[in-house]
């Protein structure tokens, strides 16, 4: 018995340890989430971010197949009390927009760190993400805004 617990203990351990390296979330301090997962990393702007703006009226995400540069203004998000760019936070190719945030900018309000993503990079540099800000770097960062 007591081996099977200890079975079931290494290989949750196993599976919590390649869960981490394979999901991993960061963030920058203009206040995009970053989720990478093998090598592709979905973008989107934090849940801090969509309550400074408030109700999302207007968003541009960018197109398919273009080349980006770690920060570069790749779209915008328009709300009822600002205009804010869309930065890339890595240099890579867009793989994916989401189409459904443009139809629907309710969805940044309602879920910007899940539904609400706008954009997926395919990554070339790991040294970009190292950069990133953790959660709890960017926790401090948030509280010091206040």
């Amino acid at each position: 018995m007591s081996l099977r617990i200890l079975s079931k203990s290494f290989f949750a351990q196993r599976l919590a340890s390649s869960v981490r390296f394979y999901a991993t979330k960061k963030y920058t301090s203009s206040h995009e989430w970053i989720e990478i997962n093998k090598g592709v990393a979905t973008i989107g702007i934090t849940d801090y971010a969509q309550n400074a703006l408030g109700d999302v009226v207007y968003v541009e995400v960018p197109e398919v197949g273009n080349r980006v540069e770690f920060d570069e203004t790749v779209g915008v998000v328009e709300s009822v009390k600002s205009t804010s760019d869309i930065y890339s936070p890595l240099t890579g190719e867009i793989t994916d927009a989401n189409a459904e945030v443009v139809k629907n900018t309710k969805l940044i309000n309602r879920s910007p760190e899940k539904d609400g993503w706008l954009f997926k990079v395919k990554f070339e540099s790991q040294e970009e993400v190292d950069n990133l800000l953790d959660e709890s770097e960017y926790k401090k960062l948030t509280e010091s805004d206040h």
